[in-house]
């Protein structure tokens, strides 16, 4: 069985198309979305179709990937759909397609450290040049299109250690003189340019900022330290440490980060970040780690990194944000750390 179509997965889904939220903006509508097939893209595509299919809601959606054959295997319950299109392209080139959309959404990115070192020069167009092909194709749609920018917790850097957790108005340490600065820095970037057409075409833009995110949707190839866990914790091995583990971060169940994307992009205000996180899954790396290991019956072991490897680590030793925006829209998280984590670790067996 594939993992996204576990009957946990299926419930989290069902929980977020439960939500009270005025769904009704997108009934008719069309939504165009970049990396349709990641982590979070795949989860909103389920949760959308979901709610196409229990509730009329009568959204079309346009799908965007590289490869026709990955979206196929993934979304084949829904290929034949009227409501369900994939077009295949390189989002770094102009987009061939007919300017129809009423809601566009750039989630592709390069996300986990093994990319940011063996593809910098990608990580940072796509974030930038691929931004702005998104961007023209929205300004091309009809006027009252909204335009939502995937960024991420790494626009903060480094916690300079005036604050506990960073408001959407915090702004950290980064050194652009690195390889690993390549990532942060183009997501800052990319929202500069959202804020600019913002301002110079009048575009409606909104800019979820997603944190440290995981799920049963996790990609086979993703490197991140929480994905390397589950896996080692899925094939029943000691869960691998490479560091000691003080790092304190902010962590976001995949269906509570679509459930996030969805208030912002249904009730967020226009030019506005908005942090996705949630205070009760912050956790230490080590912490984390532990927890994994205890839910499995494993034990942690520490290894240190290979130098490519490290060169992709975020530099960041504490980074928490503070989601006090998002739930003034009402949002809330749906599911506790240990739960997500039970429910990934389930699904993904």
């Amino acid at each position: 069985m594939e993992a996204y179509l576990h009957p946990l997965y299926l419930e989290d889904v069902q929980a977020v198309c439960d939500l009270p939220l005025p769904w009704e903006k997108l009934k008719g509508k069309t939504l165009v979305l970049s990396g349709a097939t990641g982590l979070i893209g795949s989860c909103l595509v389920d949760v959308l179709m979901r709610r196409n299919i229990s509730y009329g809601l009568d959204c079309r959606i346009v799908a965007l990937g590289r490869s026709e054959e990955r979206a196929r295997r993934r979304f084949a319950a829904y290929w034949d759909s009227p409501l369900f299109c994939f077009a295949a392209c390189d989002i770094n080139e102009p987009l061939a397609l007919a300017p129809e959309a009423d809601y566009v959404l750039h989630l592709a990115s390069n996300t986990h450290p093994l990319q940011y070192a063996t593809e910098p020069v990608a990580t940072i167009l796509t974030n930038i040049q691929g931004l702005g092909n998104m961007l023209e194709f929205a300004r091309r749609c009809s006027p009252g299109v909204r335009f939502a920018f995937a960024s991420s917790n790494e626009v903060y850097g480094e916690n300079r250690g005036d604050v506990e957790l960073f408001d959407e108005a915090y702004c950290g340490y980064i050194d652009c003189n690195t390889l690993r600065a390549g990532y942060p820095e183009s997501k800052r970037c990319g929202e500069a340019l959202c804020q600019a057409y913002a301002r110079q075409y009048g575009l409606d833009v909104v800019i979820p900022r997603f944190t440290r995110s995981f799920g049963p949707t996790l990609l086979p190839g993703d490197t991140k330290a929480l994905s390397q866990f589950l896996r080692n914790a899925v094939a029943g091995e000691d869960i691998v440490l490479k560091s000691e583990g003080r790092q304190y971060y902010s962590y976001t169940y995949v269906a509570d980060a679509v459930s996030g994307l969805l208030h912002i992009l249904m009730l967020g205000d226009s030019g506005l970040a908005y942090n996705i996180a949630d205070v009760s899954c912050d956790i230490t790396l080590r912490e984390l780690a532990g927890t994994i290991a205890q839910i499995c019956g494993t034990r942690v072991v520490f290894d240190l990194p290979s130098e490519l490897e490290a060169a992709g680590f975020s530099k960041a030793t504490k980074a928490r944000l503070d989601s006090s925006r998002l739930r003034a829209l009402g949002w809330k998280p749906l599911t506790d750390l240990r739960t997500a984590l039970v429910h990934t670790l389930e699904t993904l067996r």
